[in-house]
C-alpha cells in the first residue's frame, strides 16, 4: 500500500436550478469584480449566461463576461483572457461550461498574478504563489475539472499539449445541475463518459496495486456510468440517469480513487493528447479510439490487473487470466462502440503520417528522456507500436 493525502476542498452545490445561486455564492466568497469565461454559443442560446449575468447583477457583483474558449483550450486563447483579467482589475473567475473552459480558467488564475508568461508552469519552469479564486457552472459531465487539481492546455507554437497539476488549481466551488446537460449533442455525452471511465482506469492500472478498497469503488464508477450512458442514449432528458453520470465525473478524477494504490498510469491519457493536440479531435473520443490497443500493448505488464478488472466490472469468469483479460478489454471496447465512440484512429477519422506518429512518439516521452507511464514504462518505439495498432 502506498501513503496518500486526499484532499479536496471544492464545495458543490448540486441539483435542480442551483445555477440561480450564483450571485449569492460568489458574493459570499468577497467578490467584487468577476471574469465570467465561457466557451461557444450554447451557453447562449440555452440562456444559461443571460441567467448567470442576471445573478450577479442581482447580487451586486460586477463582471465582465469573455468567450471564444476552444474545447482544447489554446494559449492564445489563454493569455488574451489574462490581459482582459488585469484590464479589469478582476477578484474572481467564474468558469461557466465543461472542462475545457475550466482548465482554461485554472491557467488565467495562475496567469493573472505571474509576471511571466503562464506556459511557465506547464513546462514546470515555475510554480504559482498565488491564483485568483475560482468558481465554476459545469455544462458538460466529463473532465472532472470542477473537482480536480490540474488543468491542460494547448500551446499552437508546436501544438504541444500539456497539463499541469497543483492543489492550488482546485476551484473553491462548483455548481452542479443535471439538468444543464440536457441539451448535450450525443457525440458530446458519450465523449465525456468514455473520458470519466478512462480517469479511473489510468489510476487503477499501478504498479504493485493492492487497495481493494479502491479498486471495489472504482469498478463500481465505472458499471454505474455503463449503465447511465446507456439510458442518456435513449433518452436524454432522464433527469436520474444525468444526476448519476454528472456525480460520476467528478469523483472519477477529484482523487478519491488514488487511494492506497497511488496516482496511476496516465499512458493512455497522454498518448491521446499528442493526438488532440496535433489533430485537434475530442479527447474523450481519442481516448476511446487509443485504450483497446494500449491496453492489449501492456497486456502482459501485469495480466492478473486486467483479469480483475473484468471480473469487477463486467462479471467475467474463468480460472484463465489472459483469456478473461482479453474478454474485458473486448467487453469495454464493445461498451464505446455502443455509444458510437470510435474505437480507432480511422474511426476517429484520422490518418497520420509516419512522421507524424513518430513525433506525437517523441513528444510523449520527451524524446526518449522518460518512460511514459508508471505501468506501461512505455518507450518512444512502444508508442508508436501502440499508434500503429490503433489504426
Amino acid at each position: 500500500m502506498n501513503n496518500f493525502t486526499y484532499y479536496t476542498p471544492t464545495k458543490v452545490f448540486f441539483g435542480r436550478d442551483e445555477e440561480q445561486r450564483v450571485g449569492d455564492i460568489v458574493k459570499s466568497y468577497g467578490a467584487t469584480k468577476v471574469l465570467v469565461l465561457y466557451g461557444g454559443g450554447s451557453v447562449k442560446r440555452s440562456g444559461l449566461l443571460d441567467r448567470v449575468e442576471q445573478a450577479l447583477t442581482d447580487a451586486g457583483v460586477s463582471y465582465v463576461a469573455f468567450g471564444g474558449v476552444h474545447p482544447n483550450p489554446l494559449l492564445s486563447h489563454t493569455h488574451e483572457a489574462i490581459a482582459l483579467a488585469k484590464k479589469e482589475e478582476i477578484d474572481f473567475i467564474l468558469a461557466v461550461g465543461g472542462g475545457s473552459v475550466i482548465d482554461e480558467a485554472k491557467a488565467v488564475g495562475m496567469g493573472y498574478y505571474y509576471d511571466g508568461d503562464v506556459w511557465d508552469f506547464y513546462l514546470r519552469r515555475a510554480v504559482p504563489e498565488r491564483v485568483v479564486p475560482l468558481g465554476c457552472i459545469l455544462t458538460i459531465a466529463a473532465a472532472g475539472s470542477e473537482t480536480s487539481w490540474a488543468s491542460v492546455i494547448t500551446n499552437e507554437k508546436g501544438w504541444y499539449k500539456i497539463g499541469y497539476q497543483n492543489d492550488i488549481l482546485r476551484p473553491i466551488f462548483a455548481i452542479m445541475n443535471p439538468e444543464l446537460l440536457y441539451t448535450l449533442p450525443p457525440y458530446q455525452m458519450a465523449c465525456g463518459n468514455v473520458d470519466m471511465i478512462m480517469h479511473v482506469l489510468e489510476r487503477f492500472f499501478n504498479p504493485n496495486a493492492e487497495d481493494d478498497l479502491t479498486d471495489s469503488m472504482a469498478a463500481a464508477l465505472i458499471r454505474n456510468v455503463i449503465k447511465n450512458a446507456r439510458i442518456v442514449k435513449e433518452n436524454p432528458k432522464d433527469y436520474n440517469a444525468n444526476f448519476e453520470i454528472m456525480w460520476a465525473g467528478s469523483l472519477a478524477h477529484n482523487g478519491l480513487f488514488d487511494g492506497g494504490n497511488g496516482r496511476g498510469d496516465w499512458g493512455t491519457h497522454h498518448i491521446e493528447m499528442e493526438v488532440s493536440g496535433l489533430f485537434d479531435v475530442a479527447h474523450g473520443a481519442g481516448l476511446a479510439a487509443i485504450w483497446p490497443s494500449w491496453a492489449r500493448y501492456v497486456l502482459h505488464k501485469d495480466t492478473g490487473r486486467f483479469a480483475k478488472l473484468a471480473r469487477l466490472v463486467f462479471g467475467v469468469q474463468g480460472e484463465d487470466e489472459e483469456a478473461a483479460a482479453l474478454e474485458g478489454i473486448a467487453k469495454m471496447e464493445a461498451f464505446f462502440k455502443e455509444i458510437d465512440m470510435p474505437t480507432s484512429l480511422t474511426e476517429l477519422g484520422i490518418q497520420p503520417t509516419e512522421e507524424q506518429y513518430w513525433d506525437m512518439a517523441k513528444k510523449c516521452t520527451k524524446r526518449d528522456m522518460v518512460k511514459e507511464g508508471c505501468f506501461g514504462q512505455l518507450t518512444s518505439a512502444d508508442i508508436y507500436k501502440i499508434y500503429k495498432m490503433a489504426e
